[in-house]
């Protein structure tokens, strides 16, 4: 595969690989000719603590190879969705983390939007391992409903059928489809895509844990001496934090609530239940 794959100059090749760390990262090849190892499991959980996550990052930090690079996945089609897994005001500070680590983040479609999981009826399974097993259903063909294009009652969703005989119908309303509309702003996702493109130590930079308690995830992304300041409430309280890092001053660059941007920082920082801020420091 690889010698295909280096017949063109534009070019990647992913590795979707469930296994250990340690032999995850032997699929890099001395060379790393495998330019990215996808794992799913790294950060696919049901719930994260803080603790859990930062053990996460920083084992997979630890084994990659020098050069290598990794990639981040918070959902696929074998896992709940991440709203209905984290809740979903906590699915914007999921997505914080997600696109202020270090490498490649990968989207599952519907997620940008907060696409919750379906409920799918036994009669409706359509995985044919699950429809063969006693395996629940509800964490693959619960995932994998189609795209919702719009936040109408169908979802924009065509019976193209239906479309191609002219009656023009749209998709019959599945069960539990009524709490599968767009509960989650698309807008500080976009947001964030376009900070991390103009920052590029959130694409390169160094990954250096700081030190934190309780819910929150505190980290510095560093390249080239810029540097940002991550500061994640995973919590549903609010919490104040006086670090170092801070001290010398700071100004957020985004919130996920979207209402902070240049907001000074001197010291300290108070941040809301479900919260994430990126700070120029």
């Amino acid at each position: 595969m690889r010698r295909v794959i280096d017949e063109f100059d534009a070019r990647v090749l992913i590795g979707e690989i469930y296994l250990p760390l340690e032999r995850l990262v032997a699929y890099y090849g001395r060379d790393l000719r495998a330019r990215i190892c996808r794992s799913t499991s790294r950060c696919c959980r049901r719930h994260g603590t803080r603790e859990q996550i930062e053990k996460i990052i920083f084992e997979y930090e630890h084994v990659l190879p020098t050069g290598a690079w990794p990639n981040w996945v918070l959902g696929n089609h074998d896992r709940p969705r991440v709203a209905s897994r984290v809740g979903q005001a906590r699915a914007h500070v999921a997505a914080m983390l997600l696109l202020s680590l270090r490498g490649t983040p990968t989207l599952y479609y519907g997620d940008e939007i907060g696409m919750h999981q379906a409920a799918i009826a036994p009669d409706q399974v359509r995985d044919p391992l699950r429809r063969t097993s006693r395996a629940s259903a509800s964490a693959v063909d619960g995932c994998r409903t189609p795209m919702q294009w719009n936040g109408d009652a169908q979802r924009g969703l065509l019976d193209i059928a239906a479309v191609a005989a002219g009656s023009g119908r749209f998709f019959p309303r599945q069960r539990g489809q009524s709490r599968c509309g767009l509960p989650i702003d698309p807008q500080p996702l976009q947001a964030l895509i376009g900070l991390r493109k103009k920052l590029p130590q959130l694409v390169s930079g160094a990954y250096v844990p700081m030190a934190a308690e309780g819910d929150l995830l505190l980290y510095r992304r560093e390249s080239e001496g810029r540097a940002v300041v991550v500061a994640l409430n995973l919590g549903a309280e609010p919490v104040s934090i006086a670090s170092d890092a801070l001290r010398a001053g700071g100004e957020i660059l985004l919130s996920t609530f979207l209402d902070r941007q240049a907001e000074k920082i001197q010291g300290s920082l108070d941040l809301r239940g479900n919260e994430g801020v990126i700070i120029g420091v």
